[in-house]
């Protein structure tokens, strides 16, 4: 299983980090080189002509069919675009103007797909990198409460690493800087998603109701953090430290 998840590099440019889950259960992230979020034109197939039907009239549904398809795609580079620029540079940072120069999007994409504004992107934005997370932190059925914090704390210490510390959530970059409530009740509900889907797989691994709650909120909280601080002090220390007591805290939780 395999996803991406958008990071930059030093310099403020865009850089894909891929994440793949192998057999194991390890993971490994390669970086691309930064790039621009360009279209991909496909081959559409024309639908079949029903006998009798004028050439003109199929050639327009045809054309009108490449076209939804077309649609689609743009919305889906400038959501991409929007997530990666949020990692990168933080809410009031991510213009459409820098998302459309980012994915080469026309300027009319933006009414057309987005009219309710910035906030219906972000939103969209955010949905994408939830769903990108979920796929990734998928620890297996029963994991001990240690493996599944050592899974999470391995995503937040390889987007770090590979981003050079220069990429972090897109979900905290859009809580410290929206001052719309409608914003902050969304991220509100990815994190309560979070907190729920963390208590119930510590919950699968061993741990009792109260416990599992608590240490859900403790690791996801310490977490986000500690990536902070690495990113403030362009290095792991911060974030390893932070990490080696989530550890010893798993390990202890299990034995009580």
């Amino acid at each position: 299983m395999a996803t991406a998840l958008r990071n930059c590099t030093d310099e403020g440019r865009p850089e894909a980090v891929s994440f793949v889950r192998r057999a194991d259960g390890s993971i490994l992230v390669a970086v691309g080189r930064p790039r621009r979020i360009h279209p991909v034109t496909r081959a559409k197939k024309e639908p079949p002509r029903s006998q009798g039907e004028p050439a003109g009239r199929a050639k327009k549904a045809s054309l009108r069919a490449g076209q939804l398809g077309s649609d689609e795609g743009t919305r889906d580079r400038m959501v991409a675009g929007a997530a990666r620029l949020l990692a990168e540079r933080g809410l009031q940072a991510t213009s459409f103007s820098e998302v459309l120069g980012l994915t080469s999007s026309p300027r009319g994409s933006v009414y057309h797909h987005f009219p309710d504004g910035k906030e219906q992107l972000v939103k969209a934005a955010l949905d994408l990198v939830t769903a990108q997370m979920g796929e990734v932190f998928s620890p297996s059925p029963g994991a001990s409460p240690a493996e599944v914090a050592d899974l999470f704390l391995r995503i937040w210490r390889s987007v770090l690493r590979r981003s050079s510390y220069s990429a972090g959530c897109a979900v905290v970059a859009v809580t410290v800087a929206a001052d719309s409530p409608d914003l902050l009740t969304h991220v509100g509900v990815i994190f309560r998603a979070w907190r729920g889907r963390m208590t119930r797989l510590l919950a699968q691994g061993g741990l009792g109701p109260p416990d599992a709650a608590r240490f859900a909120a403790t690791l996801i909280a310490a977490s986000e953090g500690a990536v902070v601080l690495s990113r403030a002090e362009q290095s792991m220390e911060p974030f390893d430290l932070v990490a080696a007591q989530l550890m010893e805290q798993a390990r202890t939780l299990v034995t009580r």
